[in-house]
Order: C-alpha cells, then sequence, then structure tokens
C-alpha cells in the first residue's frame, strides 16, 4: 500500500467522494492479506518505501503467480528473487510487461520505482562468475529507484583493470562490492574510497573456499573502514541496503 494511494482514499472520503464503507472495503486487506498459504504484507510499502519483494524458492509456480497478481493489484509493482526460467515464463504469461533478468534471477513486473536515489550505486564484481550475485544487487537496487552503475571483473588477480576505473569509484555514493574466492576487492575498495562498501561474498572457488565462507572471513575482518558484509551470495540484501543508504 503506497503513501499516496492512502492518503488520496482519505482525501475522497474527506470530500465525501467516497462513503466509509467502500473505504472499509479498499482498505479490507490491511495490513495484511491471507491467501491460504501466503499472507502478504500490504503495509510494507508504508513502513518501508517498497512492496514485499516475493523470494521465489520453496514456493510453486502457481503460487508465486498469484502473490505477483495481489501485490501488483494494490501497489502496481513487484520484485521478485531467485526466479527460475520455469517461474519467469509463469509470470511473463500471466503479465507481459513482466521484465526478466536471467543473470540475476530477477523478475520486475510493472516497472521500477521512481529514482529517489541522491548519487549513484556502483555495483563491483571481482570476476565474471560474480556477475549473477552483482546482477541481483544492481537489479535491485535499480527498481527501488536508485541510478546503478556496474563494473565487472576487475578483481585483485589484475588490480590494474580496477584502477583503470577510478573515476567511478570516486564519483559513487554508495558501492557494492562481490567477490569469492578469497574476497579480497573489498577491503580494496573500502581502503580507496570515503562512502559506504556494502562487501557481498559469493561461493565462486576451490574448495577451501568452503562456499564463500572463506571471502565472508575476510570481508568480516578487513582492516578498511566503512565496510558492511551480508551473507554468502545475498546480492538482494546488499541492492536493498545500498538504495537505502542512498536515499
Amino acid at each position: 500500500m503506497e503513501a499516496r494511494w492512502l492518503r488520496d482514499l482519505l482525501e475522497e472520503v474527506r470530500r465525501g467522494e467516497v462513503n466509509i464503507e467502500d473505504a472499509m472495503a479498499r482498505l479490507r486487506g490491511f495490513p495484511y492479506e491471507d491467501l491460504g498459504f501466503a499472507r502478504l504484507d500490504s503495509h510494507r510499502t508504508l513502513r518501508k518505501g517498497f512492496p514485499e519483494v516475493v523470494f521465489c524458492p520453496g514456493k510453486t509456480k502457481d503460487q508465486i503467480v498469484r502473490i505477483v497478481e495481489r501485490i501488483r493489484a494494490r501497489e502496481g509493482r513487484v520484485l521478485a528473487a531467485r526466479a527460475s526460467p520455469e517461474v519467469a515464463e509463469a509470470v511473463q504469461r500471466a503479465f507481459p510487461d513482466a521484465t526478466y533478468h536471467a543473470a540475476a534471477r530477477m523478475l520486475v513486473v510493472g516497472g521500477k520505482a521512481p529514482q529517489s536515489g541522491r548519487g549513484v550505486v556502483l555495483v563491483v564484481s571481482a570476476g565474471t562468475a560474480d556477475i549473477p550475485v552483482a546482477d541481483e544487487a544492481a537489479v535491485t537496487a535499480e527498481t527501488l529507484g536508485s541510478p546503478v552503475e556496474r563494473l565487472y571483473d576487475v578483481g585483485v588477480a589484475g588490480i590494474h583493470r580496477l584502477f583503470g576505473s577510478r573515476e567511478q569509484l570516486f564519483t559513487a555514493n554508495v558501492l557494492v562490492v562481490v567477490a569469492g574466492m578469497e574476497g579480497a576487492l573489498a577491503s580494496v575498495v573500502a581502503g580507496l574510497v570515503d562512502r559506504p562498501v556494502i562487501a557481498v561474498p559469493t561461493s565462486v572457488g576451490y574448495g577451501a573456499s568452503f562456499g564463500g565462507l572463506a571471502a565472508l572471513l575476510t570481508m568480516l575482518n578487513s582492516c578498511a573502514p566503512g565496510v558492511a558484509v551480508v551473507n554468502i551470495d545475498n546480492g538482494f540484501g546488499a541492492g536493498y541496503l545500498a538504495h537505502m543508504i542512498n536515499q
């Protein structure tokens, strides 16, 4: 439920254009709507500025389509994370305007929110293999309303690639740094800039990376100040936090 929608409804009641019974009917799903298999948080836009985001794994295609349908009807736009191609196909059949970002596994229905960020969110990936998680962060921040730039495959194995894009690093308002293997890139970037750095460890790497645990520990132990760390492969969480900081 957008604050604007609620304000408009109250204005219509005040002017006598909508009676109390009709207004109550419109508010029946407030603050959540029970679908039987899910309780949709219709109050979240008022609290957080963006509707509830759909996490697709563990849900059936029919459940996802129904959830998207209800959020779309109330809020106008929907963001769904970790959507498989099969889920995307089902949602796009129901909503032809849905956009599927395959690398990020993100579905956007109803378009992006109006831009509200103060500056640019720069998403940096150490390697090409980290791009799916980086793209998840980028699409999330873009959909929520932040301008986003991408700087990919600039890891520490060839650090000159990073230094070749100094202008992007120094002008970004918030940076999301995505890295697997040993995860050193976040410390390098944070040591160069005076802006918040959100570090995202990925599960990319060989055996001793322990599915991203090595990168996670490196980032948590960063000696560079100004680094916040999210969970392994959590591009969505990083993109959401970056947008909140950017506002």
